[in-house]
């Protein structure tokens, strides 16, 4: 561990060097991966280094601790007491800075919220996610963008695509992908009654220009009127985009941009991200990828969590975790959710790190 921890020390020394290279400096591509890279590694860096620091200081104290003088030999162990397992707390936090990172931890996303079985109520509940959504990357100082929705009567989204913008959005939204079911009595029920509704939750990581080839001559491109609530038209110029890519099938749409220009650019986006998607799930098939520390499956039909309104309960089904919180839940405060799933995450890593070693 400590061999690897020298090597990305080593790493980040010499990043720090190549960033006051002019050539660098003025190669905005190569400065701008070499940034990125020394974020990636500071945080691990900077622990480590807070280890040595402690492993020192210690070494020092305990020679301290035998000085004849009583007062500083006194004074040392008082410290050496505040610093007792200070080391080994690092190193725990160590195994976790050092756990393999998903490849797409660090990217923005595309989130795609469909209202499914329940109706009206289903769309609703849709709605009600996107300001979940929102209001949690508000308070992380992410930027949200809508790309396109299909507003119903009742203010509810049979669909709604958004792309989140940030500081590692993918590393906190990865998980929310599935099911979302909840229970209350929906405002369509006149008399009263609980009713069980879901919307399914899509979160794709954006997708890098190098990362996916889209060839124009694969695409299919239609224009038509943008509609809002019940169909009618709203827009009497053609804005609204469709483009088929033809070799998958896979079908975007976007009207809510202010343009045709944009509402293009949108759906190429959105479809980048798909084609991805595509490219990741295929790959893991194929590989036989069975990571013990995935936490679900990110499927449409995996039912992750259930909102249970008269409980004041949110329930999330992969790591068998609840909160009586489903207000402030709903308010965007999702922290102690996400920092549940992320903690569970690190612990089977941690688990299938440990299995290797032991073998």
């Amino acid at each position: 561990m400590f061999e690897r921890l020298d090597l990305i020390q080593e790493r980040y020394n010499q990043i720090n060097e190549l960033l006051q290279d002019s050539a660098i400096i003025a190669n905005v591509s190569k400065m701008t991966a070499l940034l990125k890279e020394q974020r990636s590694l500071e945080k691990t860096v900077n622990k480590y280094q807070e280890y040595k620091d402690v492993v020192k200081n210690i070494a020092e104290l305990k020679e301290m601790s035998k000085d004849e003088d009583p007062e500083i030999a006194e004074m040392a162990k008082a410290e050496l007491e505040e610093l007792n397992g200070k080391d080994q707390e690092l190193i725990e936090e160590l195994k976790i800075l050092l756990l393999p990172k998903d490849e797409n931890d660090e990217k923005n996303v595309i989130v795609e919220i469909r209202g499914a079985a329940g109706g009206e109520e289903g769309n609703i509940f849709a709605a009600d996610l996107f300001r979940m959504y929102s209001k949690y990357a508000e308070s992380k100082g992410w930027k949200v963008e809508v790309m396109d929705s299909n507003e119903t009567g009742l203010g509810g989204f049979s669909l709604i695509q958004f792309s989140v913008s940030g500081d590692a959005v993918y590393s906190y939204l990865k998980f929310e992908s599935g099911s979302h079911r909840v229970q209350r009595v929906p405002v369509t029920e006149a008399n009263g009654r609980i009713q069980t509704s879901t919307a399914t939750v899509l979160v794709m990581p954006e997708a890098e220009e190098t990362e996916v080839e889209l060839k124009m001559e694969d695409v299919r491109i239609d224009i038509f009127c943008a509609s809002g609530p019940g169909g009618q038209c709203v827009n009497t110029t053609k804005s609204a985009i469709r483009v088929t890519h033809i070799p998958t099938g896979i079908v975007v749409s976007c009207q809510d941009g202010k343009n045709q220009h944009e509402n293009k650019a949108n759906a190429l986006k959105i479809l980048k991200a798909r084609l991805y998607d595509k490219i990741m799930e295929d790959k893991a098939r194929e590989e036989g990828i069975e990571r013990m520390a995935k936490i679900g499956h990110g499927d449409r039909s995996e039912k992750i969590r259930t909102y249970n309104y008269p409980q004041n309960r949110v329930t999330d089904h992969r790591i068998g975790f609840t909160i009586q919180q489903l207000d402030r839940v709903m308010e965007g405060k999702l922290d102690p959710v996400i920092d549940a799933l992320m903690q569970e995450e690190q612990r089977r890593l941690l688990a299938g790190e440990e299995n290797k070693l032991a073998k």
